[in-house]
C-alpha cells in the first residue's frame, strides 16, 4: 500500500480543501505535512461552508483519522476555535485527531515578532498572513523552538519563559511601533495549550510506519501552494516551509519509496494573495468578472485575490517538481460566458522565448506569450457527467494534457463536494 500525496501547484487557494473532502472516504487516514494557520481549506457540503485552518480536511468523514504531522506550525489558541467550531457537529475530535509530538508551537510573541519584522519592511514587504508562521520555523531551524511533545514535560514553561523573553527583545530590536500586552496573549495561549493537552500527541513517523505496513491507506494533505515553496517559489515571496511532494517525506516521515499517486490541483486560471510577481495578472474587466464570479477573496485573510490567466509555464513547472500523476481542475465554471480565453504557453523572458521557469519573473524580465482559445458560454454547475461538459471545454482540457503531459481525472464545476466530474 502506498501514501498518495494532495498538492496545490500554484500559489495557493487551489481548492485543495473540496478534493481533500471528496477523496476522504477513499482512506483510513489524511494527515497535514506541513504550514500552519496561514493556510485556509474551504469545504462545502450540505448548503454549509467551512473553513479549516490546522485540522485536515478529513475531519467531517466518520471513519477517518486525522494526522497534523511535524512539519505543520500550531498555533493552540486558533486550534481551539477550529475545534469550537467542529462542536456543532458531534465529531469525536479525541479519536479522529492526532497530534504529532515533533510539530511546532506557534506563541504569541512569533505573531508580535511577525507583524515586527513585516512592518520594518515597509513597502518591500512580502505579503505576510501574520499568523508568526515565518519566525515559527526560523525558530525551528535556528533549533529553539517549542514543540507540542515538550508540554508533556516538566519544564515547559521555563522553555517558553526563555523564548518568549528572546522574543521581545528582537521585538524592541526592529524599532517599530507594535503595540500589545503580553499578559492577556499569554493568558489565552496557556488557556489554549490546556485544550490542546486534551488531545492525543503521538509519534506520527512511527504511527504512519506501522499503519502503512498493516495496509492502512493514507493521504497526505498540503497546505499553500507549490509556487509558495521555500525552495522551488517565487522566492522571496514564498511561505516558509515544503509545500511541494517532497515535504510530504519530510514533513511525516514517509520514505519517498512509499510514495504513490500524486494528485497536482490547480485552478482553470491563476490567482495570488499578497505581494510577488504574477506574468499572467488581468488588471482589465475580465480580471474584475474572474475575480467576482470566483468569489476570489483568501479564506484565511479575507484578503482579495489577484486574478490573471492560466499561466503554463509554472504549472508545467509545478508538475514537473512534485511527479504529478493526476490533475485536478478547479472553477471550471468560472470561466463560463468569457468569449476568449488566454493560456500563456512561453514566456519572453529578456528578449528570449522559453518554456520552462527562469529564476526571475518579475514584469521587467518576463512577458508571457499567449495561445487563445475560444470560451464556453455554458452553466456548468448543474452538470454531472463528463458526457455533458461543452465542447469547447473539452478542447481546452485536452489541450492542457496535451501541454502537461498528465490527465485531468476531476473537473471541478462548483464549490459542493457532489460539483465533482470524474473523467
Amino acid at each position: 500500500m502506498a501514501v498518495d500525496l494532495l498538492l496545490g501547484l500554484q500559489w495557493g487557494d487551489e481548492g485543495k480543501g473540496k478534493i481533500v473532502d471528496v477523496l476522504t472516504t477513499d482512506y483510513d487516514i489524511i494527515a497535514r505535512f506541513q504550514g500552519g494557520p496561514n493556510a485556509g481549506h474551504t469545504l462545502e457540503f450540505d448548503g454549509i461552508k467551512h473553513v479549516l485552518h490546522t485540522i485536515p480536511s478529513g475531519i467531517f468523514h466518520k471513519n477517518a483519522i486525522n494526522v497534523v504531522g511535524n512539519g505543520v506550525v500550531i498555533d493552540p489558541v486558533i486550534f481551539r476555535k477550529e475545534l469550537q467550531n467542529l462542536e456543532q457537529f458531534n465529531i469525536d475530535i479525541v479519536s479522529k485527531l492526532l497530534i504529532s509530538r515533533k510539530a511546532h508551537l506557534i506563541l504569541p510573541t512569533h505573531r508580535l515578532l511577525d507583524a515586527a519584522s513585516e512592518a520594518a519592511k515597509g513597502k518591500a514587504k512580502i505579503g505576510s498572513t501574520l499568523k508568526g508562521i515565518g519566525p515559527t520555523y526560523m525558530d525551528k531551524t535556528g533549533r529553539n523552538g517549542l514543540r507540542v511533545g515538550d508540554l508533556e514535560m516538566d519544564d515547559w514553561k521555563e522553555k517558553y519563559r526563555a523564548l518568549a523573553n528572546k522574543h521581545e527583545a528582537m521585538i524592541h530590536f526592529y524599532d517599530v511601533d507594535i503595540q500589545y500586552n503580553l499578559q492577556e496573549l499569554e493568558a489565552e495561549f496557556f488557556s489554549a495549550v490546556k485544550e490542546l493537552k486534551k488531545l492525543k500527541f503521538i509519534d506520527s513517523e512511527e504511527y504512519l510506519y506501522q499503519a502503512f505496513r498493516s495496509g492502512k491507506k493514507i493521504l497526505a494533505e498540503g497546505a499553500q501552494g507549490s509556487l509558495l515553496d521555500i525552495d522551488f517559489g517565487t522566492y522571496p515571496y514564498v511561505t516558509s516551509s515544503n509545500t511541494t511532494a517532497a515535504g510530504a517525506c519530510t514533513g511525516l516521515g514517509i520514505a519517498p519509496t512509499a510514495i504513490g499517486e500524486v494528485f497536482g490541483i490547480f485552478k482553470a486560471y491563476t490567482t495570488r494573495v499578497g505581494s510577488g510577481p504574477f506574468p499572467t495578472e488581468l488588471f482589465d474587466e475580465t480580471g474584475k468578472t474572474i475575480a467576482t464570479v470566483g468569489h476570489e477573496f483568501g479564506a484565511t485573510t479575507g484578503r482579495p485575490r489577484r486574478c490573471g490567466w492560466l499561466d503554463l509555464v509554472a504549472l508545467k513547472y509545478a508538475v514537473q517538481v512534485n511527479g504529478v500523476t493526476q490533475l485536478m481542475m478547479m472553477k471550471a465554471d468560472v470561466l463560463s460566458g468569457i468569449e476568449k480565453i488566454r493560456v500563456c504557453t512561453a514566456y519572453n523572458y529578456k528578449g528570449k522565448e522559453i518554456k520552462h521557469l527562469p529564476f526571475n519573473i518579475e514584469a521587467e524580465n518576463v512577458t508571457p506569450v499567449y495561445t487563445e482559445m475560444e470560451g464556453w458560454k455554458e452553466d456548468l454547475t448543474k452538470m454531472t457527467e463528463a458526457s455533458q461538459l461543452p465542447d469547447a471545454l473539452n478542447t481546452y482540457i485536452d489541450f492542457l494534457e496535451k501541454e502537461l503531459g498528465v490527465p485531468i481525472a476531476i473537473v471541478s464545476v462548483g464549490p459542493d463536494r457532489t460539483q465533482t466530474i470524474n473523467r
